[in-house]
């Protein structure tokens, strides 16, 4: 996690404003984050460092971090600082496990159905194919698509027309 090393904490209040102090903090904050000045990981100057800085209450400061952290956009580490959260990559994960999810969930479905992985890749990369196929013909996925209903307890496949 690095620290930025800069002279000075580019901001300014703006005394004809009637917009809070510590809301013009927090969007400066956001501005620079925004803009890259500050990336994911970089520690934040410490309220007391900051409010002395730029000469502003330290309560003033302190309330535009909380704000900032229950937005989840900082992160508040006790005994080490404020650091600037990676929304975009937890975002990211989070998004990747809901896939797995799914993908877990259908592959379960088809190992009840007493399929090993193999056909199980074999029956997906076919779909995955015939989607590809029909989505460059203009297709629309669900067209004439037939959903095919297999007994293998029986031993007997069933074909019903879906809607």
């Amino acid at each position: 996690m690095r620290q930025k090393q800069q002279d000075a904490f580019p901001f300014v209040v703006d005394e004809s404003s009637d917009v809070p102090l510590w809301v013009q903090l927090r969007q400066r904050i956001m501005h620079l984050i925004s803009t890259g000045y500050f990336k994911p990981g970089d520690k934040l100057p410490t309220v007391r460092g900051l409010a002395q800085e730029v000469s502003i209450n330290y309560n003033t400061v302190n309330k535009a971090y909380l704000s900032l952290v229950s937005d989840g956009i900082l992160e508040s580490a006790r005994g080490r600082g404020v650091f600037v959260r990676d929304v975009v990559a937890e975002e990211g994960a989070e998004h990747a496990q809901e896939v797995e999810g799914i993908l877990d969930d259908c592959i379960s479905a088809c190992r009840d159905l007493r399929l090993s992985l193999e056909d199980i890749q074999q029956h997906m990369t076919r779909r995955i194919l015939q989607l590809q196929k029909a989505q460059a013909g203009g297709e629309s996925c669900g067209e004439g698509a037939r959903i095919v209903r297999v007994d293998v307890h029986q031993g007997a496949a069933n074909a019903q027309t879906g809607a």
